[in-house]
């Protein structure tokens, strides 16, 4: 797809197009600039020269300037009295605390993609910000800050804007309930819009941003200056010379050619062979090939023919069907009937806090970014509060307090929006036994059913239930007075009885601990917990004669790895028919994150990380649960849930069946790179790509191109890298992208992780993300995988 633009250029700058008008031509990925010399007929007002319209041969599409058109509104808006009187602007309250409301000036620009706001007192544009960055708004008194103001302004008028990743909440008060509710329904109009957008839509909406930002005096043309101006912030270095030239993606282009027999155009059964031979589709191809068609050939008559061109062959590779992610595998595609301790789980620790562990903000926002990722295990420390209410937060740090009573209904109004599986709640008890019981009373009035309070059979489990029989439940995990059975029973007097397997020793120590538990920990909430009853760890000898599924052992990150090097295969052994969480060192203050593969390496399924802190290991947390609907569960490999498995992640070979598989992973180029954030005005970034691999330690290896000076608009590497995967099923990819600096460290421009597991063979696109784990459209890198798998065994 082309896109043309009309800018002018001195008088005596002389081309051709067709031998009409005096021009040169520049088509930088898909996006045409025709520079104009000025002739009298394309005179405007008061003879600055001035773009008209023109077809040009080879443009499936073109945008004109502002300045000789309608404002162009994306695909799928219709310009609504609500749209038009958010143009006309709207003065709100911006609110971030009690003490903090000032007037400001809201406006939705005309492309209906871009709101501005502006101080009331100067006038000046205090801040913009793309449709695109917003996930959600809430309508009412659904944040902190403005329940905090709640008695000051009533519900009607109040609105939250919540953005994609890290970025914080904007809190706004409307002058009136129309006024709001014009708002609210407007910017949920746009949302729906902007998160349907096809990569064509993505590409022209990703174009007009930047149309904004290049035009400088806001004139509404662009003269060759702005232009110039404009493919530097594209990352894209060119002199006058250099933008005389034309590009285009060649490699598509090359590759398009290979399987076309005129150049022009793929038949259905060349499409059918590119499928068959590059992307290794071997199940109804040609069924998906008429499909592809339909949805990507832009052309009608082609679609007629069944045919695909140039155009269509390159949106298809920047499809999901396109992508290196398998597009099967972001939907619920694995078994959910197991035991939980037959998953890797999404798993948060701290939930509470956004910041730093000492005198960072506690927030129920924490809880319910980590909801919307898709975490299924969130952590609250509990300590006794003013007016008996118990409250959240860090303790005997600086950071600031919730009510307990908030996060729970948080938790239940959040807990099954992106996923319906169970939810734990790992609950750290610093109460008193008063507070306790307002836990307690607290978790059973604002959950109702979606509390777990007894066993999904009424029975002692042999083993723990899978995530389909927990659908839409919410288990508490903490400690326990004795042992579930009792709950089950009914509460005694006495101490649980021992079975006749144990010694007399082995008794007497669990009658002690039942007694300590019973003074320190209220029958109410200790009948909360069913599934997750914490217990110490003292060794994997001592869990296997006398531990239960339905019990827990938290470890720390240390303690972990100790076990990880000193038994590695009991570890797994002990992984496939118990849970056990890790938890970050005391010592990381500053919320940074262990890397959770060396745990998943064992089997462990909560791998409790710091969600607010992004980061490599975010990233991995990322890729691996960005699969199976996003649903917070992961299963295991076959050979780590078996409980008498010889596997140890130290020794490969320990793990049965075939060898080592090869990935050969060509990186050929880049398509729109982003700036480096805060970057110089007029830097242009050396982009390089490094492919990391996450598994087994004999799997750890990372490999990288060279870096490309000058261009991150349209870097080309064509460069092959080259792994060997013992563990596979273990393995996880990520691509990243940095600006090389030979002076410094490296700026990170944009990454993607998956799963092995996900990878689609063939010619694809990665679809990098942001640092906080955003979408960054049209960002991606274009790649050719190869999956070589090790012979068979000879036949006999």
């Amino acid at each position: 797809m082309a896109i043309g633009i009309w800018a002018w250029k001195r008088p005596g700058w002389m081309g051709g197009v067709d031998g009409e008008l005096p021009c040169a031509t520049l088509l930088v990925k898909g996006v045409c600039f025709w520079f104009v010399s000025p002739p009298s007929r394309v005179e405007g007002p008061c003879g600055i020269p001035e773009v008209r319209e023109r077809k040009v041969p080879g443009c499936s599409a073109w945008i004109p300037p502002p300045s000789v058109m309608q404002p162009m509104l994306p695909p799928g808006i219709q310009l609504t009295d609500t749209l038009e009187q958010m143009q006309q602007g709207t003065l709100m309250c911006k609110v971030k605390s009690k003490s903090w409301k000032k007037q400001r000036y809201f406006k939705l620009q005309e492309d209906c993609m871009t709101i501005w706001y502006q101080s009331k007192r100067t006038g000046k544009t205090e801040s913009a910000f793309s449709i695109s960055d917003v996930e959600t708004v809430r309508e009412g008194h659904q944040s902190e800050v403005l329940q905090s103001v709640a008695e000051e302004f009533p519900p009607e008028r109040c609105f939250t804007i919540v953005f994609y990743g890290r970025r914080g909440n904007l809190d706004l008060i409307a002058g009136s309930a129309e006024e709001a509710q014009c708002w609210v329904q407007g910017l949920r109009q746009l949302i729906e819009v902007a998160t349907t957008m096809d990569q064509r839509e993505k590409i022209d909406q990703w174009i007009r941003d930047w149309f904004q930002k290049a035009d400088k005096n806001k004139d509404g043309r662009m003269n060759f200056k702005e232009v110039q101006h404009l493919l530097k912030m594209m990352n894209v270095d060119m002199n006058e010379d250099h933008a005389l030239r034309l590009f285009q993606r060649e490699e598509v282009l090359s590759l398009f050619q290979e399987f076309s027999e005129d150049g022009k155009k793929l038949t259905l059964l060349e499409l059918v062979d590119f499928l068959r031979q590059e992307q290794l589709e071997d199940e109804g191809t040609e069924e998906l090939a008429m499909e592809l068609i339909d949805k990507y050939e832009p052309l009608e008559t082609a679609r007629a023919r069944h045919v695909l061109s140039a155009d269509g062959f390159l949106m298809y590779l920047c499809s999901p069907e396109g992508s290196i992610f398998n597009p099967q595998h972001r939907a619920l595609w694995q078994d959910m009937s197991q035991p939980l301790c037959h998953y890797f789980i999404s798993s948060s620790h701290n939930t509470y806090l956004i910041e730093d562990q000492i005198r960072g903000q506690s927030s129920i926002e924490g809880y319910i970014r980590a909801l919307k990722r898709g975490c299924r295990c969130l952590e609250v420390d509990c300590w006794d509060g003013p007016n008996g209410e118990p409250m959240v937060y860090h303790g005997h740090t600086f950071t600031s307090k919730i009510p307990f009573r908030e996060v729970v209904s948080t938790l239940g109004k959040y807990a099954f929006k992106t996923s319906d599986y169970p939810v734990i709640l790992s609950l750290e008890n610093h109460c008193s036994m008063e507070q306790q019981e307002v836990l307690a009373q607290q978790l059973k009035d604002i959950l109702g059913e979606q509390l777990l309070t007894t066993t999904i059979d009424g029975h002692v489990p042999t083993q723990l239930p899978s995530p389909e029989e927990l659908k839409h439940k919410i288990l508490l995990k903490g400690k326990k007075i004795g042992r579930l059975e009792d709950t089950l029973d009914g509460p005694g007097d006495e101490a649980p009885d021992v079975s006749d397997n144990d010694n007399g020793a082995e008794a007497e120590e669990e009658k002690r601990r039942a007694k300590k538990d019973k003074e320190s920990l209220a029958q109410a909430l200790s009948d909360c917990i069913i599934y997750c009853k914490n217990v110490p760890f003292r060794g994997f000898q001592e869990a296997r004669s006398h531990s239960r599924p339905s019990e827990i052992s938290s470890l720390s990150e240390a303690k972990a790895r100790k076990l990880i090097r000193d038994e590695g295969n009991e570890f797994v052994r002990h992984n496939a028919w118990q849970l056990t969480r890790i938890y970050p060192s005391g010592m990381r203050t500053d919320s940074s994150n262990y890397s959770p593969q060396e745990m998943w390496n064992v089997g462990c399924q909560i791998v409790a990380l710091n969600f607010q802190t992004a980061g490599m290991e975010m990233d991995l947390c990322d890729g691996l649960f960005s699969q199976n609907g996003c649903c917070g569960y992961v299963l295991k490999p076959p050979f780590m849930r078996d409980e008498e498995t010889l596997f140890n992640p130290s020794d490969p070979s320990s793990r049965e069946g075939p060898g080592p598989i090869t990935l050969t992973i060509q990186v050929i180029s880049g398509q729109q790179l982003p700036k480096v954030a805060n970057s110089k005005e007029g830097a242009i970034i050396d982009p390089l790509v490094r492919v990391e691999i996450y598994g087994v330690p004999a799997d750890q290896a990372h490999q990288e191109t060279k870096y490309i000076e000058n261009n991150g608009f349209n870097p080309r590497w064509d460069e092959t890298l080259q792994f060997q995967l013992h563990v596979p099923e273990l393995a996880l990819i990520r691509f990243v992208v940095e600006d090389y600096d030979k002076t410094s460290r490296n700026d990170f421009v944009g990454q993607f992780t998956l799963a092995f597991a996900n990878i689609k063979p063939g010619y694809r696109h990665i679809h990098l993300l942001s640092k906080d784990g955003t979408s960054i459209p049209p960002s991606s890198l274009f790649v050719h995988i190869c999956i070589t798998k090790p012979p068979g065994p000879e036949q006999d």
